[in-house]
């Protein structure tokens, strides 16, 4: 482009800086190409991963959240998205199907679904719950203080619910008069109503959601007897991640890195139960705080920090508690072919204790 003398003289200020203007966007075009390139090249190092939830959001999945907010899982070159199931056999279809990658599902359901036929070998990776939350929530008021109360009285029991599956080895163990116990076949949605109302003198469920949910409507504290299955000799684990067989095969890395990030949330909520309640309730579409934050201290007092992990570390199973929880299941389940701890459970993709410890 030829530049008359004239113009030159009459306006250098101007030529000037249009010139340096030129010079500025053709400098940031040259940085900016491979910079954009390379965050495009860091986006697609990351592993897609889907995962869903055996249950709708509540505060016991906050570790995974804190995860996904402090950038655990992108840290592990992860992009995670969540989602949700109608119960555990539903969530493991999808597991089988490839629908999804990994999931949380009680892991007494996953040994049950491994005994079909047809089941695909899909493994738990990680225990979340090293106590299985079952429990049978009463009525003080209504006689029942213990296990053995429970003769003569009627227990509402929810379709589906996977807690009552462990209740022949319960009564079994404990000496209770399995006959002399009625129950009552209800939706879940209004198991606490039904309970609150009196209509029946206790329900079967999780003790973390029953008995928060029915102080939160009003039934006294200490009108509440929470028989903890735990409490009275079940061995049974409780919410595990599992993972497709496929996925897990062609991406141990990326499993690895999902299982150390968790261990990462699973701590920050435990240091920052407060603000791992404030990103789940953030999440729900109706969540209530105070509720949600009541949630989460049971159920890391009562199934996350167990001694037993503050011993051996998160995320891991003992083989000889494991195979007593399959003797307990098979009380309610004729196996074809009784599984072992490591039919069920793959340790690694775990990362030493020394990773997995409490800080």
């Amino acid at each position: 482009m030829l530049v008359r003398p004239e113009f030159m003289r009459a306006c250098p200020t101007s030529l000037s800086r249009c010139l340096l203007a030129l010079w500025i966007g053709l400098a940031v075009l040259a940085c900016s190409g491979p910079r954009s390139a390379s965050a495009a090249d860091d986006a697609a190092r990351h592993v897609a991963i889907q995962f869903t939830f055996d249950r709708p959001i509540e505060s016991s999945m906050a570790p995974f959240f804190m995860a996904a907010k402090d950038g655990l899982f992108g840290a592990e070159h992860l992009a995670v998205s969540f989602g949700s199931a109608a119960g555990s056999p539903e969530a493991l279809a999808r597991i089988a199907r490839g629908d999804s990658d990994l999931a949380l599902v009680d892991i007494n359901e996953l040994i049950r679904f491994r005994d079909r036929t047809d089941a695909p070998p899909i493994k738990a990776v990680f225990v979340l719950f090293n106590r299985a939350p079952y429990a049978i929530v009463a009525r003080r008021s209504r006689g029942i203080h213990t296990l053995s109360d429970l003769e003569g009285k009627t227990v509402g029991v929810a379709d589906s619910d996977l807690s009552i599956r462990l209740w022949p080895a319960l009564a079994h163990q404990n000496g209770v008069n399995a006959a002399h116990v009625k129950f009552y076949k209800m939706s879940a949605a209004v198991r606490e109503p039904i309970l609150s109302a009196g209509q029946v003198d206790a329900v079967a469920g999780f003790s973390y959601l029953s008995a928060v949910n029915l102080r939160d409507r009003g039934v006294p504290a200490d009108d509440l007897a929470v028989l903890r299955y735990a409490d009275y000799g079940c061995e049974a684990y409780g919410f595990a991640v599992v993972v497709n067989p496929s996925f897990a095969a062609s991406k141990s890395d990326a499993v690895k890195g999902f299982v150390r990030a968790l261990i990462g949330g699973l701590n920050a909520t435990v240091k920052e139960p407060e603000r791992a309640v404030d990103e789940t309730v953030s999440r729900m579409e109706d969540g209530v705080r105070d509720l949600e934050l009541a949630r989460l201290s049971t159920v890391l007092a009562d199934n996350i920090l167990t001694d037993e992990v503050r011993r051996n570390g998160l995320g891991s199973v003992d083989p000889a508690r494991f195979d007593r929880a399959i003797d307990q299941i098979g009380l309610d389940f004729k196996f074809r072919k009784r599984p072992t701890a490591s039919d069920i459970f793959d340790e690694q993709f775990l990362p030493p204790v020394a990773g997995r410890l409490i800080n």
